[in-house]
């Protein structure tokens, strides 16, 4: 049996084979909830991409069965599938939903840390028992982040306090938990830098297009993936569209 390499070389394997670093998100309209839509979709736009983020509203509605033909079409193109669940409860929880995660295919999933960093660390050791990866929210792309993962946040000790946003916090849990990855929106490019400088986890930034984010200056900030769903869906030429995010010369490697 070959060995099955951590997701976060695998990802970046393919990443670099392909000569891309877009995931694509699968928001897709109740309409296109089909299989020969979704193949028919990746296997138009396999070659422009390195992995697809299957989305939680996609999950929902599908059965087991669905799920795995979904994850066996996406590896099939060689491309890594991301289950994006925001996965956030109670140790035994969450620990039951990787192995239902795993036993469907999927390569990676999305979690939130206010789970704590103990629990986080946990999920992760598990998680790497099974060659998944796992992303960490660090600071998200929509337009009232700064209510939530913005927030200030005292922080005492024996010896001294000080104020953290909520999403430094957070950044702390990923490092010592060794997660694979962080999201970090587009739209907010200041808090983007900002991470990026102090952090070498892969960042990976959704709220390209529709939400106002540009993929040039998420790259130039510090992003090391970017996930696009409905500025690729929507496009009349799809190929077309993923095509000029990948020329653009001036995007720093």
């Amino acid at each position: 049996m070959s060995k099955v390499h951590p997701y976060k070389e695998r990802i970046a394997d393919i990443s670099t084979i392909n000569k891309s670093f877009i995931i694509l998100a699968l928001d897709l309209e109740p309409r296109y909830h089909d299989l020969k839509y979704i193949e028919s979709l990746v296997s138009s736009l396999y070659p422009y991409l390195c992995a697809v983020k299957v989305n939680f509203h996609l999950i929902l509605p599908f059965s087991k069965k669905t799920i795995e033909e979904t994850n066996r079409i996406i590896h099939s193109y060689g491309l890594l599938s991301i289950a994006d669940i925001k996965l956030n409860d109670i140790k035994n929880t969450n620990e039951v939903i990787l192995r239902y995660l795993y036993s469907m295919g999927f390569d990676s999933v999305i979690v939130n840390p206010i789970i704590g960093e103990n629990e986080l660390r946990s999920f992760v050791r598990l998680a790497h028992n099974f060659r998944m990866g796992v992303i960490s929210l660090a600071y998200m792309s929509h337009e009232n982040v700064s209510e939530g993962y913005g927030l200030k946040i005292v922080q005492s000790s024996s010896k001294v306090s000080k104020i953290l946003r909520l999403y430094e916090i957070f950044l702390k849990y990923a490092r010592r938990s060794n997660v694979d990855g962080i999201v970090v929106g587009a739209t907010h490019l200041k808090t983007l830098r900002h991470i990026s400088s102090i952090s070498r986890i892969p960042i990976y930034s959704p709220g390209i297009g529709t939400q106002g984010g540009n993929p040039k200056s998420a790259i130039d900030s510090g992003s090391n993936y970017l996930i696009i769903g409905r500025s690729i869906l929507n496009a009349k030429n799809k190929r077309k569209a993923l095509s000029k995010l990948l020329n653009l010369k001036e995007f720093k490697r």
